[in-house]
C-alpha cells in the first residue's frame, strides 16, 4: 500500500493509540487492535459503523540501531471480523519497511495512509523482523488513528 502524506489528518484520540515493543529477530508481533465499529448494520441507507474515509492510520518507528545491515522490519496493515483472527487487509497489506544499513541500523520513520473503506471491523498493524535481524526489543512502534 503506498503511503500517503497528503491528507493532513492531525487530531488524535487516546482510545486509538497503541504502543508495542518490536519483536526479536525472526519473529513478529501485532499492535493493539482498534474497533472501527459495526460495519454491517445499515439503517435508512446509512452505515452505522465508523467512517474510515475520515481518518488515517499512522505508524511511527523510532530509530532501530541494532537492526542488522540489509535486514528489515516489515509493517503490515491487518483486519479482522472478530478481533482474534487477523490477516493482511485485502486492499492494505504492507505499509512499509525499515532496513538496517551502514552498521547503524535504520533511522526513525513514519508511515501514514488512509484506511481503505472496505476493511473489516477490527484493525491492527503487524511488525515482522527478518531472521538474523538483530535485537530491537527495547524499541517500540506506535500506531495511531488520526482524524
Amino acid at each position: 500500500m503506498p503511503q500517503n502524506q497528503y491528507f493532513g489528518r492531525q487530531v488524535q484520540d487516546a482510545n486509538f493509540i497503541s504502543v508495542t515493543a518490536l519483536p526479536a529477530a525472526n519473529a513478529n508481533v501485532n499492535s493493539g487492535s482498534f474497533d472501527l465499529g459495526q460495519r454491517s448494520a445499515v439503517t435508512n441507507g446509512l452505515d452505522a459503523g465508523f467512517n474510515v474515509e475520515n481518518c488515517e492510520l499512522q505508524v511511527t518507528v523510532p530509530a532501530t540501531p541494532n537492526l542488522a545491515d540489509t535486514k528489515s522490519i516489515t509493517f503490515t496493515f491487518q483486519d479482522s471480523a472478530d478481533n482474534s483472527t487477523f490477516a493482511a487487509a485485502p486492499t492494505g497489506g504492507v505499509i512499509g519497511t525499515v532496513t538496517g544499513a551502514g552498521g547503524a541500523g535504520a533511522a526513525a520513520t513514519t508511515f501514514k495512509f488512509r484506511i481503505p473503506n472496505n476493511v473489516r471491523r477490527y484493525v491492527n498493524v503487524n511488525a515482522a523482523v527478518a531472521a538474523s535481524g538483530g535485537t530491537n526489543t527495547a524499541v517500540s512502534f506506535t500506531v495511531k488513528l488520526l482524524f
